[in-house]
């Protein structure tokens, strides 16, 4: 008997499903090109619970005929190729057929489709692959396709889905992306019963960027356009005063087909390094029209990436239209980085130098004194000065809460009071309960004595057995993620005198909403104020005000990539994002007395070697590898 058998039906699509369908958004990809191939100029997408429990597209393309509805069903049934020859000039989205079978393999499928000059529709229903019913029936011109329960008959498959807050944020990303690659087309998208998305249809790329994004993205847009022979890139970028978080804002779009090309990103990175900070990105909507015949969009079964026949060609092409727009002929540099928000954040990288640390000097102790976080005694530090006394710099740490605890009371050992307990009574928090072992802790022999800096990043220390050096931010990102993870109440908030207006994406917004005890717990209070408009009144007392926005924006990205997490887990990344944000710098000049401080905490904390981020925050070198270093071993 013959170990090699043919698959039935069945088992084939659900294969190709593993493909095709990855996740609720996956669904939508496919639902919506068929409805962009079917010539619609109008498409409504809705979804309930992220799109696991239902999903509907609605489009007012061509529809089918019956024969036609009946063959859309098979797999490899399509009208958008005949012959292989067509492989090589496909114009369409949607060309393979696999799309609805292995839809319909692995959820509740519903379709009704009309042509136009039809009296009646058609009405296909098929549950998990099994055989169709096909029926007519009313409908209104264009198709209508319906899938509820996604991955009920496989539930291994559902299991690997995120939280529904996730999966809807993916749905929505992809929406976005399409309604500005085809501004033509009105998109509606409707989440749980409320409207997110609305785009005109008028053609006008523009006003599609307005509609998603907002007034302030729109007026901070630069035009691009770019010509050289068969090659044409046109669209917008973002001035540099306007940064997103990340790089899912940049939407570059092939002959009418969203796509992720390294290349691509990569020369809007080369043509934006001298304006940006590295934490930041340009949104850009990028529309490139080159020759059919020069790209392959069959490398990837969900046609996302796509190979080019000279992909240097199309770097070089993207790189000078992104810096034509930014740097226009005759326009001076200035004008259009003028309104870069915190350029003083910008740092510059100098060859590496020793930096010895700056000396005390006495401070005027006249007028009054409000305690400061080391935060803003290194901030507002001139170079080479000392902001404040010994004494004041420990009241100061004392007094804000999030803080060095004072020195004076601290326990036995230099713990401090705050920290003198075990870890698993102090750090009930994010990372869950700790149990960290004696020999985990940091300890000097003696006392720490900082040296001073090198590159203005790493303090150099020495004790009675060895040398040290410490990477400051991450060292004090560990001491405040600490320190934030022990205020089980919630973290202390300061209220600002002059509230910020902050403006959302749709998805955004809706996270906040549903975030909105959680922005309490951790400081921040948002107000909603308009629509996709928060007012900001209150922010973490030791965040600066001008790092608040991007901070929200960091957590918000956290909410929506994280899978399905308790809330101490949530509670954990955005307080890991908060204590980074808050923390020293890189290039913040330190003088002895905070380094003395940050030394000292850092032994304070339970887990001292990592940041919250896993990396290193310390090295040592004992006397004696420094004696091997040097050959020094032997005498």
């Amino acid at each position: 008997m013959s170990t090699i058998h043919v698959l039935d039906d069945s088992t084939i699509n659900k294969i190709a499903a593993g493909e095709v369908v990855e996740r609720p958004a996956s669904v939508i990809k496919e639902l919506v090109e068929n409805s962009m191939d079917a010539g619609a100029t109008q498409i409504e997408v809705e979804i309930m619970a992220g799109g696991t429990s239902f999903m509907r597209v609605t489009d007012n393309g061509k529809g089918m005929s019956v024969e036609d509805a009946r063959m859309a069903i098979l797999r490899h049934a399509t009208s958008k190729i005949r012959e292989v020859g067509d492989l090589g000039t496909i114009s369409t989205m949607g060309f393979r057929g696999e799309a609805l079978p292995t839809i319909a393999s692995v959820a509740r499928f519903s379709m009704l489709t009309r042509q136009e000059g039809s009296e009646l529709g058609t009405r296909v229903d098929i549950v998990g692959g099994k055989e169709p019913e096909i029926r007519e029936t009313g409908c209104n011109i264009g198709t209508t396709i319906k899938v509820e329960d996604l991955f009920f008959n496989t539930p291994a498959r559902k299991k690997f889905l995120k939280t529904n807050h996730t999966e809807a944020g993916k749905i929505n990303d992809f929406i976005v992306k399409l309604a500005l690659s085809r501004p033509d087309i009105a998109f509606r998208f409707v989440n749980n019963n409320k409207l997110s998305l609305v785009t005109p249809g008028n053609g006008n790329l523009y006003d599609a960027i307005r509609s998603i994004y907002g007034g302030n993205v729109a007026e901070s847009l630069l035009g691009l356009h770019f010509e050289d022979g068969d090659t044409r890139i046109s669209g917008y970028i973002t001035k540099p005063s306007m940064l997103k978080s990340s790089r899912a804002w940049q939407t570059c779009i092939v002959n009418g087909r969203v796509i992720q090309n390294r290349a691509m990103a990569k020369a809007i990175d080369n043509a934006y390094r001298s304006l940006v900070p590295k934490s930041g990105f340009p949104l850009a909507v990028l529309h490139v029209t080159v020759p059919q015949r020069t790209i392959d969009v069959n490398v990837h079964p969900q046609k996302t990436e796509m190979k080019f026949e000279d992909e240097s060609r199309i770097f070089k092409a993207v790189y000078k239209s992104v810096l034509d727009a930014v740097r226009p002929a005759g326009q001076s540099l200035q004008k259009v980085a003028a309104p870069v928000e915190k350029a003083e954040r910008h740092y510059t990288m100098e060859p590496m130098h020793f930096v010895p640390a700056s000396a005390p000097r006495q401070e005027d102790t006249s007028g009054d004194f409000r305690p400061k976080t080391i935060y803003e005694a290194v901030s507002h530090a001139p170079k080479g000065t000392a902001t404040v006394s010994f004494q004041k710099a420990q009241e100061s740490v004392q007094g804000g809460p999030f803080g060095i605890a004072d020195r004076k009371d601290a326990a036995p050992g230099g713990i401090s009071p705050a920290l003198d307990k075990k870890p698993d009574q102090v750090m009930e928090t994010g990372e869950g309960v700790f149990s960290a072992a004696e020999n985990d802790r940091l300890s000097y022999e003696g006392s720490i004595l900082p040296i001073g800096q090198v590159d203005k990043c790493y303090i150099i220390a020495q004790d009675l057995k060895g040398l040290y050096i410490v990477d400051q931010h991450a060292a004090h990102e560990r001491i405040l993620f600490d320190k934030l993870s022990a205020m089980s109440e919630g973290i202390p908030s300061q209220q600002l005198l002059v509230h910020l207006v902050l403006g959302f994406d749709a998805a955004e917004a809706a996270l906040i909403e549903e975030n909105q005890e959680l922005f309490q717990t951790l400081g921040f209070s948002l107000e909603p104020s308009g629509p996709k408009e928060f007012r900001l009144t209150e922010v973490p007392a030791d965040i600066p005000v001008g790092e608040a926005e991007d901070v929200i924006r960091e957590i918000l990205v956290n909410l929506r990539e994280m899978h399905r997490v308790t809330a101490k887990e949530i509670r954990k990344q955005v307080l890991a994002t908060t204590a980074c944000r808050a923390a020293i710098k890189a290039g913040d000049e330190l003088n002895l007395r905070q380094m003395q401080i940050v030394l000292e905490e850092l032994a304070a904390t339970a887990y001292p070697y990592t940041c919250p981020h896993g990396r290193p925050t310390i090295l040592k070198f004992s006397s004696d590898e420094l004696a091997k270093m040097f050959k020094r071993t032997g005498f």
